[in-house]
């Protein structure tokens, strides 16, 4: 049975009819999936090329071109290979050509907050600090609602501990469309998971927020000491510090290789996440919520080029309740996104903190941030669902937009996904289909 939630989430998608996109959609009409040779599908490691043609492209580089009318991408060794215009691009003899018609060719969906790729979900409530857990351990690939959100069009995942401690260890990226560990990982450590206020409150002994930002100062201080001895030791040699496996992600965020995902929300809390996390410890994080009036603190995180991660709430509404928990309120409905964009924050992503908000609704999210006031003028709410959270991420060099040498993770769609009417039709991931409807049937 759906939750309220669910029911909620669907009977806003009713509403979104003319107000996150104005484009009627296409019909859905039969796609020819690329045909097996030998047992290896064109475009995957190992097998011919293939060459996907179409009259909309939806590229999403970030500050670059939006979309590519009339287009062609060639797909190779699970790679895109070339992307252009039909006069521009010439289509190798031997190549498997995949013709979409009116169908939108788009990257696949990047969802930073995920707790449903794996068997149960990690929140170690032992320690307030925790950063040597890995969500790894916990993995599920393919399990149930890896596959639903697969078939909404997510791609790729960050798969994170909860909040219910102040550090909560180790995320994972991961690709959503394989069944086995070792082709769904696209890096491990993904992420190290931080959590202010709110959830962590209810630990063992209830901390409060002074505690907590104690907690994360020492937490992390002992961390960047532990990577400062590597860091000393790999320039001019000496003794050899000793592997310390709680310490051991600080020696990837200083090199800047993995970024903190920061379960924050309320303007105080936000403020000193930025001021200690960011300016006075230097290590990379992005806002993951960011929800209850911190939109208000969107330049600060601009200045700094901060990303947002927002949701799964997308409204701030003027309520004495949020007053007296939050500590400020908006003077009226305020969509959360278009909050963060009024004060010209730039890097808007969207997440939904899968199972509060079902993996496939992923796109609904961005649809309610345009419905809220989000100016999509220039495809801010595709983008939020592909190049920033890549970029927040940090594996925007592989996935979130379509450009030579990215992993191929294409989405074949009856037009833009952030209109609720429009449908995922066929899903490429390293150049494989991992998702036809037409031959599985519709999961979602």
């Amino acid at each position: 049975m759906k939750s309220k939630l669910q029911f909620a989430a669907f009977a806003v998608s009713l509403s979104l009819f003319g107000s996150a996109a104005t484009a009627a959609p296409s019909e859905r009409g039969d796609l020819e999936a690329p045909v097996a040779i030998n047992g290896v599908e064109p475009g995957a490691q190992g097998g011919v090329g293939l060459a996907i043609v179409g009259k909309k492209f939806v590229l999403a580089e970030w500050g670059g071109r939006s979309v590519l009318d009339n287009g062609v991408l060639l797909v190779k060794d699970g790679k895109i290979q070339k992307v252009g215009t039909q006069s521009e691009v010439t289509i190798p003899a031997e190549y498997q050509i995949l013709d979409v018609g009116d169908h939108w060719v788009m990257p696949g969906l990047v969802e930073m907050h995920n707790h449903v790729a794996g068997r149960f979900g990690l929140n170690d409530m032992v320690y307030l600090a925790n950063p040597g857990l890995r969500a790894s351990a916990d993995v599920e690939p393919g399990n149930s609602m890896t596959k639903m959100g697969l078939a909404g069009g997510v791609t790729s995942v960050l798969y994170i501990p909860g909040s219910g401690t102040n550090v909560g260890g180790q995320g994972v990226l991961l690709r959503t469309g394989f069944d086995t560990y070792e082709r769904c990982e696209i890096r491990n450590p993904g992420s190290l998971k931080l959590a202010q206020a709110g959830n962590p409150e209810r630990w063992l002994m209830r901390p409060g927020r002074t505690l907590m930002n104690y907690n994360t100062r020492n937490t992390f201080r002992r961390g960047i000491a532990y990577a400062k001895k590597w860091e000393a030791y790999e320039k001019d040699g000496g003794v050899k510090p000793r592997v310390n496996p709680q310490w051991e992600i600080f020696r990837h965020l200083r090199k800047r290789e993995v970024h903190i995902s920061t379960h924050t929300q309320m303007y105080q809390v936000v403020l000193k996440t930025i001021t200690m996390v960011h300016d006075e410890l230097g290590l990379p994080f992005f806002i993951d919520h960011g929800t209850f009036d911190t939109w208000r603190l969107a330049a600060e995180a601009e200045k700094r080029e901060i990303f947002g991660v927002l949701g799964p709430r997308n409204v701030d509404p003027p309520s004495r309740s949020m007053i007296a928990w939050a500590g400020s309120a908006p003077e009226r409905m305020q969509g959360v996104a278009a909050g963060y964009q009024a004060q010209g924050f730039t890097r808007i992503g969207f997440n939904t903190d899968s199972p509060v908000i079902p993996q496939e609704e992923l796109q609904l999210q961005a649809a309610i941030g345009v419905r809220y006031g989000l100016d999509d003028a220039e495809m801010v709410a595709l983008r939020g669902l592909t190049i920033v959270p890549a970029m927040a991420g940090g594996i925007a060099d592989t996935v979130g937009s379509l450009e030579v040498g990215k992993d191929a993770d294409i989405l074949i769609t009856t037009g833009n996904i952030t209109d609720p009417r429009h449908s995922v039709e066929l899903i490429l991931q390293l150049g494989e289909v991992v998702y036809n409807p037409q031959e599985e049937g519709r999961r979602w």
